[in-house]
């Protein structure tokens, strides 16, 4: 089994990261990327959202893809050079707001129809998928849409995104039911539906 420990990241790991390159993971230029996201549109199970949330926005390229999607959306990421870098690239869709916070310590006021949760979550303790585990149960309207998406890597056995997400389902227990899963030789795709409460 993959020992997720080597994973885990602090903040100062990805403003470190952005403030030496614009895009150090390529999420503007890769094709991984760019099948990444029309996968991930392609599998939401609603044509349209009222509300979305997407955790790790980074640079906001699949922030801009969802406003499409969504009558509001907001981004959060940790580094605040990623954070400006998404809001000028959204600076036209007064529909999308942009926010600096580190998840799951802070998290956004309301409720989501969609929380996207992408290529983050096995940078995260433990406790912190526990914890998030609890901010998205509170925050995921009834009937809505959580999209998990995490890199595996070609790693025999359980990569660090198939740990990962094992620990944050498990925190989730009841409170989603599995609508749709999808695992390509790079990653895995989760989409989950909030159960009524």
């Amino acid at each position: 089994m993959h020992d997720r420990r080597t994973t885990l990241r602090g903040p100062d790991y990805f403003e470190t990261r952005y403030s030496a390159h614009p895009d150090p993971w390529r999420v503007a230029s890769s094709e991984y990327e760019a099948g990444k996201y029309a996968a991930s549109l392609a599998a939401l199970p609603a044509a349209r959202y009222a509300s979305a949330l997407d955790v790790g926005c980074a640079i906001g390229v699949f922030t801009r893809a969802l406003a499409g999607r969504c009558d509001r959306v907001l981004g959060l990421d940790v580094s605040p050079t990623a954070v400006e870098a998404a809001v000028a690239r959204c600076r036209d869709l007064p529909h999308v707001a942009i926010a600096a916070m580190q998840v799951p310590q802070q998290w956004p006021d309301g409720r989501f129809a969609l929380i996207v949760l992408s290529e983050i979550l096995y940078y995260l303790s433990d406790d912190d998928l526990a914890a998030l585990a609890r901010r998205v149960e509170t925050s995921l309207a009834p009937g809505g849409t959580l999209l998990l998406v995490h890199w595996t890597g070609a790693d025999a056995g359980r990569s660090a995104g198939d740990v990962a997400v094992a620990v944050f389902e498990a925190g989730l227990g009841t409170a989603v039911r599995e609508v749709h899963r999808t695992r390509t030789a790079d990653y895995r795709l989760d989409v989950l539906e909030r159960t009524a409460s």
